[in-house]
């Protein structure tokens, strides 16, 4: 018997997931996926990105929700646009064996109208960042009363983006008999509020040691003048040609002006920015992604989302105020079994 069905999910998304790669779970799916399935828990699960979390909350989803019912039953709410259709991919994959699920994503930049009538279709599970939901209840394109699952993916991030109200009238749009499954970096006190709220007696997992960095990642740092940062970043960059990185950057106007030097200076660079379009972005995603882009210099909240295999460095040129930042920016590059290298300056 696989390991996933050792966990209790079904042969059509166990055959799926092992024509992906998938071989061994890692400990928050081991930890999350039995629970899940079960009937009626509400979950909180600790976790830095990389662990394997999509895959946690999005296996038991795929195998509880009924194909055969064309309503929306399952709510995947996400920070990010990137995240969104990130999750949207995995999700869709998983439930390949399934050809009646249809798994619809809604997020700004695009659409809004297309995005109405794939939902209108019918939809069973919905990826949405808040903003982009709360527009479409809004307008009353979208209905919320008969979900039965809520997934609060990265809920730390969506708070420090100031998503609380957004989430809380989300919230309060579904039914009061439904379960919660909330997963994030860290506790914070509103982290905890939610639970608290709306969740009933949560089971709590950790998939490791709370504000631990990942073990995977070797962390160094040098002292420079302000003055001096960039070709400090440039020495790092040409002592390792074969880089494949991010360089995080505190504001916009610092992201484009680092990426404008590399890229003057001739490094394959490019910026990843608020202030870009969203077809930019996309542009620059896609580079990155295929790796003819070599080194991406991003904000944090630009660069929440990125799922990108073998980056081998991350260079903090600005380092966040707070090291629970500090650890999952580091956890969105150091992904599962890889090895990298930070600078912070």
């Amino acid at each position: 018997m696989n390991k996933f069905e050792e966990l209790g999910l079904s042969e059509l998304v166990v055959s799926a997931i092992i024509e992906m790669g998938f071989e061994q779970p890692t400990p928050i799916q081991e930890k999350a996926i039995p629970l899940l399935l079960k009937e009626s828990t509400d979950l909180v699960g600790l976790a830095q990105t990389g662990t394997g979390k999509t895959a946690a909350f999005g296996l038991p989803l795929i195998d509880l929700v009924r194909e055969e019912d064309r309503y929306t039953q399952a709510l995947v709410i996400a920070p990010t646009r990137e995240l969104c259709l990130q999750i949207t991919s995995n999700l869709q994959r998983y439930a390949k064996n399934k050809p009646a699920m249809n798994i619809v994503a809604v997020y700004g930049g695009a659409n809004i109208s297309e995005q109405a009538k794939q939902i209108k279709r019918g939809a069973q599970i919905i990826i949405a960042t808040p903003g982009r939901l709360i527009d479409l209840l809004n307008r009353k394109w979208v209905r919320l009363d008969q979900v039965e699952y809520v997934v609060l993916d990265e809920a730390d991030e969506m708070l420090n983006m100031g998503f609380k109200e957004d989430i809380d009238e989300i919230l309060q749009t579904t039914p009061d008999q439904k379960r919660v499954w909330l997963f994030s970096a860290t506790m914070a006190p509103e982290i905890r509020r939610i639970a608290e709220n709306y969740m009933e007696n949560p089971q709590e997992i950790v998939a490791s040691p709370r504000n631990m960095a990942n073990t995977n990642i070797s962390h160094q740092f040098v002292v420079v003048h302000p003055r001096d940062k960039y070709m400090a970043l440039k020495r790092f960059i040409d002592y390792n040609p074969d880089v494949f990185g991010l360089v995080f950057c505190r504001t916009k106007a610092e992201t484009q002006q680092v990426a404008d030097h590399l890229m003057k200076d001739g490094y394959n660079a490019d910026s990843l920015h608020g202030d870009l379009s969203q077809m930019q972005r996309d542009k620059v995603m896609e580079k990155f992604r295929d790796k003819t882009l070599q080194i991406l210099v991003a904000t944090d909240v630009a660069a929440r989302g990125i799922d990108v295999d073998n980056i081998t460095h991350v260079f903090h040129l600005s380092l966040p105020d707070d090291i629970e930042f500090y650890t999952h920016r580091s956890g969105r590059t150091a992904r599962i079994g890889k090895r990298v290298s930070q600078w912070p300056s």
